[in-house]
């Protein structure tokens, strides 16, 4: 994915920003991918991690009906970030129509469907909080596909 393609996507980003809805996701659960932390400025940027997209989850029934694709229970990866100067942006590549869902560090749920490239998501923190962001990673019209997570600073 180039960086001209993350900044122009990032533009249109239509992010839907949720507080207090009800959820069955489960962040306690242990992510199906692993976990990282990063420190502005990591290096390799993009950090990428290989993921299975997907579950058998509504994702706009049980987060928000704002929210699409149907992803599993637990959070497919777990991001601890101590913030910096830069933004922070989690997107996929993927060869299905891929879906996010993110609990932040603040508590609210933060979904996209199609701000990345082609059919897949993107999520853009311009001034983004340090802590924990758990991620799933949806398909949005159901089953299991294959993909990367890409967590990058690179407008």
């Amino acid at each position: 994915m180039s960086i001209t393609r993350l900044a122009a996507s990032a533009a249109a980003l239509a992010l839907t920003v949720l507080a207090g809805a009800a959820v069955a996701q489960d962040y306690s659960l242990r992510p199906v991918s692993g976990s990282v932390t990063l420190n502005a400025g990591f290096d390799p940027d993009p950090y990428r991690v290989s993921v299975t997209p997907g579950g058998s989850i509504e994702a706009q029934s049980a987060v928000s009906s704002s929210c699409r694709g149907y992803i599993s229970n637990a959070p497919d990866f777990e991001l601890t970030y101590r913030a910096g100067e830069w933004p922070l942006i989690l997107t996929v590549a993927a060869s299905a129509d891929t879906t996010l869902v993110v609990n932040g560090p603040d508590g609210r749920w933060y979904c996209d469907d199609d701000s990345g490239e082609g059919s897949n998501p993107l999520i853009r923190f311009g001034n983004p909080q340090g802590g924990t962001y758990d991620i799933w990673i949806g398909t949005y019209s159901g089953g299991l596909s294959s993909g990367t997570l890409l967590i990058t600073e690179l407008d």
